[in-house]
């Protein structure tokens, strides 16, 4: 009897013992399995931030002025509806240059020149004919005596260069000529028909405005004063042609109010012609 108890103190250690490592397994495996689904986390693709928005390029304060000013130039008011330069507009390459003074001296002695034969033909009274058999007269005589007296001086004969006219050159001269003289005619015809009242009086204006010309001068000096204008007003235009064309721009608005005006009380009265051909 007296060992009974004993073995029943014996048995309860060993259920504890029994007990404590079924609670220190199921401890452990709790930490393992949190340890694991912690390194499940860890291991998970954590979604990214969304990019962040690009930032939008401003232009530069210099840029945007630039492409300002470009617009409102564009914008700007130009005479005769130009829209290139004036070197451009006056053909470009050498005669533009001259007319702009581009060189000087060039264009110093092209309008030096034509001041001397207008002051040799107008004012001292020479005729053409006369200057130019005088100037092949003179030009002969020198070439023939110094052909003649090279062997005399010791000195190698004058080089008179072979001129010949390209047939291309007098082809696409004539070429051009037609061109625009059938072009003319054309705008003539139009004008006839009464299609284009517009048209019809700066025609007769400017017809009107020649012949006023013609019976102050002679054909030789309206063309010397064509030929002044040429070499001044383009220059003077370049130099002044923002003023100039503001003053232009008001003065067209101007004209295109008292043209209105006399459209509605004239012109609208005045008959036109028929619009198209009639096909016999």
């Amino acid at each position: 009897m007296a060992e009974q108890p004993h073995a029943e103190g014996g048995a309860s250690p060993k259920h504890e013992t029994l007990m404590e490592k079924l609670a220190d397994k199921l401890h452990v495996g709790g930490k393992d399995s949190s340890s694991s689904s912690d390194s499940d986390n860890d291991e998970r693709p954590r979604p990214s931030a969304p990019p962040a928005p690009a930032a939008e390029v401003k232009p530069s304060f210099s840029d945007s002025a630039a492409t300002a000013a470009a617009e409102a130039k564009a914008k700007v008011f130009r005479l005769f509806g130009r829209e290139q330069p004036i070197h451009k507009a006056l053909g470009g390459g050498k005669p533009a240059d001259v007319f702009l003074w581009r060189n000087r001296n060039i264009s110093a002695g092209v309008l030096g020149g034509a001041t001397a034969i207008w002051i040799l033909f107008e004012l001292l009274g020479y005729h053409l004919l006369t200057f130019v058999c005088h100037g092949l007269i003179f030009s002969l005589g020198v070439l023939f005596l110094w052909s003649n007296a090279s062997s005399f001086i010791n000195k190698s004969p004058p080089q008179v260069p072979e001129v010949i006219i390209p047939e291309d050159l007098v082809v696409n001269i004539a070429l051009s000529t037609r061109y625009e003289i059938n072009r003319a005619f054309a705008n003539l015809r139009q004008i006839a028909l009464g299609r284009d009242i517009k048209k019809f009086l700066m025609v007769i204006a400017g017809l009107w405005l020649l012949s006023v010309l013609g019976s102050c001068c002679n054909f030789l000096t309206l063309v010397y004063i064509v030929f002044v204008v040429l070499h001044t007003v383009p220059v003077l235009y370049e130099k002044y042609e923002d003023q100039i064309d503001s003053y232009g721009e008001k003065g067209w608005v101007e004209i295109k109010k008292q043209y209105a005006m006399f459209d509605e009380k004239v012109l609208s009265k005045v008959p036109r012609g028929p619009a198209k051909d009639k096909k016999h």
